[in-house]
C-alpha cells in the first residue's frame, strides 16, 4: 500500500514520532491510524525504557506564573546531556510540564509516591502528574507525552521534581516540593 506524505502528517501530529516512523508504522498497520498509533507508542515505550538507565542531569529548572502571578509552578526536568537541554523541543516540553501542573494541581510525580489509602481508593491516579490527562490532548497522559518526547529526542528525560504555590494557600495544604 502505498502511504502518502498527507497521511503521515496524522500519527506525527498525535505522536512527535519521527516521519520515517510514521510512515512505517502506516504500512505495518495498512493505512489504519489508530492501529499506527498504537504502534507507535508501542514502539516509543520499547525506546524509552532502554533509556530509562541512562543518567539524566542536565536539563532546565522551568518556572511558571499563571494567573496574573495567582499559581506559581517550578519544576525541574532533567535529559542526558546540555546539547539537547538547549533545544526547543526540550524547553517546550519542559513548559508544557508546568503548563500542566499549574492547570491540574497534582500531588505526585506518580501514583506509586501517593499514601497507600489514596493508592487502594484510586484518587492516586488523578491526582499524580504522570497519570494526569495531559491538557492539550486528554486522550493521552502525561507519562505517555513524556514517553513520546523521550523518543523524539533520543534521550532519556525525568520529570525530576515540582512544587506549585498558590496566593492566599493554606500553610496545612500547601504543596510540598516532590523531591529527587
Amino acid at each position: 500500500m502505498a502511504i502518502t506524505a498527507e497521511q503521515v502528517k496524522e500519527p506525527r501530529l498525535a505522536t512527535s514520532a519521527p516521519m520515517l516512523d510514521c510512515k512505517r508504522a502506516l504500512e505495518a498497520s495498512h493505512g489504519d491510524f489508530d492501529r499506527a498509533v498504537a504502534w507507535l507508542r508501542d514502539k516509543g515505550l520499547a525506546a524509552a525504557a532502554k533509556k530509562a538507565a541512562r543518567e539524566a542531569r542536565n536539563g532546565v529548572v522551568e518556572l511558571y506564573a499563571h494567573g496574573g502571578g495567582r499559581v506559581g509552578v517550578m519544576v525541574e526536568v532533567n535529559c542526558e546531556t546540555d546539547f539537547v537541554a538547549r533545544t526547543e523541543q526540550f524547553r517546550t516540553f519542559a513548559h508544557e510540564v508546568a503548563l500542566q501542573i499549574a492547570a491540574a494541581n497534582p500531588r505526585w510525580l506518580s501514583a506509586e509516591e501517593a499514601p497507600a489509602e489514596d493508592r487502594e481508593s484510586g484518587r492516586a491516579e488523578g491526582l499524580s502528574l504522570l497519570q494526569q490527562p495531559y491538557i492539550r490532548d486528554e486522550r493521552k497522559s502525561v507519562g505517555e507525552l513524556l514517553q513520546a518526547t523521550i523518543s523524539s529526542i533520543g534521550e532519556n528525560i525525568v520529570i525530576r521534581r515540582f512544587a506549585r504555590w498558590e496566593l492566599g494557600e493554606d500553610a496545612a495544604t500547601e504543596l510540598q516540593a516532590h523531591p529527587a
